[in-house]
């Protein structure tokens, strides 16, 4: 402010000490006009200098109808006068600006602890537990659907937009791209999925079945997200109902065959034409088109994929094999 403003500027604290100061020698002096007009709530004018204070200008600031600190402006009163409210303005936006975001982060916290707390809880809810949850719209004496939502984008703008979207339900933000929403009411899941699909071309979501227990609903919702992000089908949206035996099989220690696929994540034309071979049921043809390559091509690199595995892919028991191992990278 002092680049603006022609005069020496003072910040006094909630006892009349200088705090901050355009003269860094009377840092930590107490302000005799800061304390009166602490004590009157009123600006307090200076028109003599004195051992501990100098001309100027001393007015309140008020934050939620407290008197937390000064700020004074040395000079002739009639001078510096029109410049107090500029300066104490600007400080009390700045001071209501970190109350406001101390208040956003405390509450951030306060959010994600209650969510830990539901998926780290097994067994009945307390009736403490009911009553927390309360406060965030959650009923646990209902059934409860978690979504999983990812690959959302993170720029503000969006992140405007999709608050309107998640507003209606519980929502929590998991990660930098992710989104758990828990929803109580099946004809609200539909509600909730449209507008995502249909605004965000690349989201990929994951839905759990209703259970009275969120923290099955996350485990199933997250788990069925893995395979989707395993396999890669031609779907943006899965259900855990769809693919339970996937999330088995992929859960289940049958032989170490995760190791087998983790040898083709340097080459990600491999991992892609698994992916794509898999779902296409082993069909050379459909797969060679949706890769737009040649079939020759494509024989080339299954033939890459048994060399680097040891798993022939165009073997129906070895698919599956490989099929195992690609569910099992992404547990």
């Amino acid at each position: 402010m002092m680049k603006d403003i022609p005069y020496n500027i003072n910040i006094m604290n909630e006892r009349g000490i200088i705090i901050g100061s355009g003269e860094r020698e009377r840092v930590g002096t107490v302000h005799q006009g800061a304390v009166q007009a602490l004590e009157t709530g009123k600006m307090i004018e200076v028109w003599q200098d004195g051992h501990y204070e100098k001309q100027g200008t001393n007015e309140p600031i008020v934050i939620h109808h407290e008197r937390v600190g000064v700020i004074g402006i040395t000079g002739n009163p009639d001078e510096v006068r029109p410049f107090c409210n500029i300066v104490k303005t600007t400080v009390s936006l700045l001071i209501e600006q970190r109350i406001s975001l101390e208040h956003l982060a405390h509450e951030a916290n306060r959010k994600k602890s209650m969510l830990e707390m539901l998926l780290n809880h097994q067994g009945a809810y307390t009736q403490k537990i009911k009553k927390e949850a309360a406060q965030y719209h959650i009923d646990l004496l209902l059934k409860t659907s978690a979504v999983y939502v990812k690959y959302l984008p993170a720029d503000p703008a969006h992140v405007a937009e999709l608050s309107k979207i998640f507003m209606q339900h519980p929502s929590f933000h998991m990660e930098e791209d992710s989104y758990l929403v828990l929803i109580q009411s099946q004809e609200s899941i539909d509600k909730l999925l449209e507008p995502l699909v249909r605004s965000y071309p690349d989201v990929l979501i994951a839905i759990s079945r209703q259970e009275h227990s969120i923290a099955d609903c996350y485990l199933q919702a997250k788990s069925a997200m893995n395979v989707l992000l395993a396999l890669r089908p031609p779907v943006r949206m899965i259900s855990f109902t769809e693919v339970e035996f996937l999330v088995k099989l992929s859960q289940t220690n049958l032989t170490n065959t995760v190791h087998l696929v983790t040898k083709l994540e340097d080459t990600v034309d491999l991992l892609d034409t698994l992916r794509s071979f898999i779902n296409h049921n082993g069909s050379v043809s459909f797969t060679a088109d949706e890769l737009n390559i040649h079939r020759n091509t494509l024989q080339y690199r299954l033939k890459r994929i048994h060399t680097l595995t040891g798993k022939d892919p165009r073997n129906l028991l070895q698919l599956f094999e490989l099929t195992h191992g690609l569910l099992a990278l992404y547990q």
